[in-house]
């Protein structure tokens, strides 16, 4: 039995081996005659760090297009409508028969896998009949999205009406739209330009770019759209997720934060006001550490505790429990500023945050906000008159994967200036509770479909998780003038003045009192024993 099972095993090696070695070789083969350099890496995975955060966000729930995720159990129920969408389409081809444009596909094969990150371990056979399945039901899907609505291609079976529905209302209808526009979930534009090519139509192109510019609009959380350049670009981009990118976050002429820029000067009277606040306060974290390690020193330690043993020698004491204990706490005492010192150490922050006063503390200085009349490349804060101009914002129910798989798309394709990274953080930098919503709904920034104002002060919140920090002139210049703008409000002024150096030399002040009490209690256990006042008198 034990032989039978090893000889199963092996066997199961060997193919995998076998296997293994087609592949390779095929690719070898296949890349000595086609030319695919000239072909991006498009479909990545998701980074670890924003997939552990919510992964339900980035892993499709409900239908898998291409390789990525085409083995999982739980998605195995939707293959059946998609092969209904390939029948469908198989019915249109008429004189075609569907094994003609698997095969087309195949001569791609090589283009299809330079678009993936992943070595996809799926022979040309399989790779080729998965992507034209999906592709037939991606169509179908988008076809729903199309401002022409009439004849038989429009029609939608019984059986897929729940998943594929024309009013976008139902919620199948919006689960598949989550999971169509995951980053991983994505199969290349070209091969859904091509699958299209094959339906019995003269402007495929035309006809397939109003499908995609439909469903991007229904999509997108910024609706500011150039269409016709839109129609001319739609097919220069890789997959829906990155046409909907530049869509939201168009290229912008920007030029990447360069640490050693010139910072903008302060306004003079806020230098004036920081020298008067140096002048005063020039008791700071370096001396405080300073004294705390020469007060903990042992040459101190045996300062303070020498006059109470000679005290004791001299006089005889027989209860030396009080001075033992006098002796305990002034060890404990430098002890305890020991630890202060060291967390003041630790104090500074492990990650970088973006540092801006929410919507609610910025309307009690006075200012406004307004929507402004574009994309993310007009946002804005005029010093002038106090306005913060923000692009309107529409969520709903399918924003946060959206807005989360952009955010991953970006951190993947890592661009000089990660622009729609950087205001989502703006966004959460801005938003903190539900009042903050209802201020920026009421000035028509946040167009909300959401049950309430606090979900969508949550959704903001939880858009933390960041690859790595990421500078944007144009919006830092927004974030650094409304900075300026509140503290420069001399309210603002006195809070960060008692923050910074009232609560800032609160340990010091505590370890100097704590001595003073010592030393205080010495004195009086001195005069106690030697009678002070009596000497005193004497002098």
């Amino acid at each position: 039995m034990y032989s039978e099972l090893k000889a199963s095993e092996s066997s199961i090696l060997i193919s995998h081996d076998q296997e293994w070695v087609i592949q390779v070789s095929r690719a070898l083969e296949e890349g000595l005659q086609d030319n695919d350099e000239g072909i991006p890496v498009s479909i990545f995975s998701v980074p670890k760090t924003l997939l552990s955060f919510k992964p339900e966000a980035y892993i499709p729930q409900l239908v898998a297009l291409g390789p990525y995720h085409h083995h999982r159990l739980e998605l195995l129920e939707m293959e059946r409508y998609k092969l209904t969408s390939a029948m469908r389409l198989q019915k249109k081809l008429k004189e075609i028969k569907f094994r003609d444009l698997v095969n087309q596909i195949a001569e791609s094969d090589s283009c299809i896998r330079a678009c993936y990150h992943r070595f996809l371990e799926f022979d040309q056979e399989t790779l080729s009949w998965m992507l034209s399945i999906d592709a037939s039901f991606l169509l179908e899907y988008l076809q729903t999205y199309s401002t022409k609505m009439e004849d038989s291609l429009m029609r939608i079976t019984s059986k897929m009406a729940h998943l594929i529905d024309h009013t976008h209302r139902k919620t199948a209808h919006h689960a598949v739209l989550r999971d169509i526009i995951m980053l991983e979930n994505q199969i290349p534009l070209f091969l859904l330009r091509e699958v299209h090519s094959f339906y019995p139509r003269e402007d495929h192109d035309e006809e397939l770019a109003t499908m995609l510019i439909g469903f991007c609009k229904h999509l997108s959380p910024i609706k500011c759209i150039d269409e016709q350049n839109f129609k001319e670009e739609c097919f220069t981009k890789s997959h829906l997720l990155e046409l909907l990118y530049y869509m939201v976050a168009p290229k912008l002429q920007l030029v990447a934060d360069n640490s050693e820029q010139e910072k903008p000067k302060e306004d003079k009277e806020n230098g004036y006001f920081q020298s008067i606040l140096n002048g005063l306060c020039y008791i700071n974290l370096a001396p405080l550490r300073l004294i705390i390690k020469i007060f903990n020193s042992k040459a101190m330690k045996l300062l303070v505790t020498l006059p109470f043993i000679i005290i004791s020698y001299i006089c005889n004491l027989k209860n030396k429990s009080d001075i033992t204990n006098l002796i305990s706490s002034a060890e404990a005492v430098a002890e305890d500023a020991q630890s202060v010192s060291n967390e003041i150490k630790d104090e500074s922050p492990k990650v970088e945050e973006i540092e801006i006063p929410s919507v609610t503390q910025l309307l009690k200085i006075g200012v406004k906000f307004r929507p402004s009349k574009g994309g993310l490349g007009t946002i804005n804060f005029d010093k002038s008159s106090g306005t913060f101009y923000l692009p309107a914002i529409h969520l709903d129910g399918n924003s946060e994967v959206v807005l989360r798989n952009l955010v991953a798309y970006e951190a993947c394709i890592a661009p000089d200036v990660m622009v729609f990274t950087r205001y989502t953080e703006l966004m959460n930098g801005i938003i903190d509770t539900e009042e903050d919503v209802k201020i920026l709904r009421e000035a028509g920034i946040t167009m909300n479909r959401l049950k309430s104002d606090e979900e969508v002060a949550m959704l903001w919140n939880g858009m933390t998780k960041s690859v790595r920090v990421t500078k944007v002139p144009i919006l830092d210049k927004a974030i650094e003038a409304a900075n300026a703008c509140y503290s420069g409000c001399w309210r603002n002024k006195m809070t960060g003045f008692i923050k910074q150096y009232i609560f800032g030399s609160w340990p010091c002040l505590t370890f100097l009192a704590a001595n003073v009490l010592i030393l205080l209690s010495t004195l009086q256990a001195a005069c106690s024993m030697y009678n002070c006042s009596k000497l005193l008198a004497t002098l």
